[in-house]
């Protein structure tokens, strides 16, 4: 599995030529609702340009659910797999085309050319927030989504997965970074990859001092 990180929560995975897209934000519009929120790392454009087979939105906040990305990555010929809890789901299906809109609450599960897709709880803001488990039929990848550090949420999620990707920018309703150390130790996670700093905060991936961190840069595609 090859996994790039684009800025904020936004992942590419590619496996077996099928590309996944997870919470792509590639825009600066959160800076129009809130200047704080203005965007520190430029846009890398391919990422918008590239054809996905797949993409998964956790929840519908707009750095995750983005008004000015996902029409462009599902707006092209190509249909997409599009998995979403409802609130994300509701927004995202207003686009139609050609792609099969799949209601991803959690509890539910999708197999797609053998990578399975299993949408796990997460406690946040929007009540249906989903964190996703994606198999490949050889590793785990855990994506948690914005979550708090919570008993239930410990409980569904993948327990010992290979990679495990935490949002713990430590507001909002996400974890701190105290916390998702706890929280990935909880879960056995066998490598913790920070999310969700550095693009609106001072905070650095480079912060987090859980024993399974690993660091991944943006824009620097990985080999898992």
């Amino acid at each position: 599995m090859k996994v790039t990180w684009i800025t904020q929560a936004g992942l590419v995975f590619e496996v077996n030529g099928k590309k996944i897209v997870v919470d792509p934000y590639l825009s600066d519009s959160c800076s129009k609702v809130n200047p704080k929120s203005k965007r520190r790392i430029p846009v890398d454009n391919k990422y918008l340009l590239q054809e996905y087979d797949v993409a998964v939105f956790t929840h519908n906040h707009m750095d995750h659910t983005d008004p000015e990305t996902y029409p462009v990555i599902l707006g092209k010929d190509n249909p997409v797999l599009v998995l979403a809890p409802y609130s994300a789901w509701n927004e995202v299906r207003k686009l139609g085309g050609n792609n099969n809109y799949v209601m991803f609450n959690a509890g539910t599960t999708w197999t797609f050319e053998g990578i399975t897709f299993t949408a796990v709880k997460a406690e946040h803001s929007d009540r249906d927030a989903i964190g996703v488990a994606i198999c490949d039929g050889d590793k785990i990848y855990y994506v948690t989504g914005d979550t708090l550090y919570n008993r239930d949420v410990v409980e569904d999620a993948p327990m010992g997965a290979d990679y495990v990707f935490i949002p713990m920018n430590g507001v909002g309703n996400n974890m701190n970074m105290i916390d998702a150390a706890y929280f990935a130790e909880d879960i056995c996670a066998k490598h913790t990859i920070p999310l969700h700093v550095g693009l609106f905060d001072d905070l650095k991936p480079d912060d987090f001092d859980g024993e399974s961190k690993f660091v991944m840069e943006v824009y620097k595609e990985y080999e898992f």
